[in-house]
């Protein structure tokens, strides 16, 4: 249900939103999935929406995130998303490393314990949505 649930209101949304703006050809898509999981509640809430923006800020030793993020979040992951993010704010370009969104490769960074670009992940789980969302 939890898998269901993200699909429908984060993970395909923003795949349909990337796609949308390919269409148009203004400016540099590029996609991203954030799956670090922090320990806190016994890791039951896995990557959950909001946990993010303090990596891509930064923030990660902000004490007000210790309660979501626990109380040593991988700084490594935060220096590389926070560094995507200035760069694509500062050049609209995430370098040779990330390439631009396509339909081809569904090309996309993965935030994670590693961090990796991946090749359409997760693709049969996108298809089943194909026409419904």
């Amino acid at each position: 249900m939890a898998a269901v649930s993200t699909d429908w209101f984060y993970r395909i949304p923003a795949i349909r939103l990337a796609e949308a703006h390919l269409s148009h050809r203004q400016g540099s898509t590029y996609l991203y999935e954030f799956g670090w999981c922090p320990p806190t509640f016994d890791g039951r809430i896995g990557a959950c929406h909001f946990s993010e923006v303090a990596f891509a800020f930064n923030t990660i030793q902000n004490p007000l995130m210790t309660r979501m993020l626990g109380p040593n979040p991988p700084q490594a992951v935060a220096d590389a998303m926070h560094a995507a993010w200035i760069a694509f704010a500062t050049t609209g370009d995430l370098g040779p490393d990330w390439p631009r969104y396509n339909l081809k490769d569904r090309s996309t960074m993965h935030f994670g314990t590693v961090c990796e670009l991946r090749e359409d992940p997760r693709a049969a789980e996108r298809q089943i949505w194909d026409g419904r969302r």
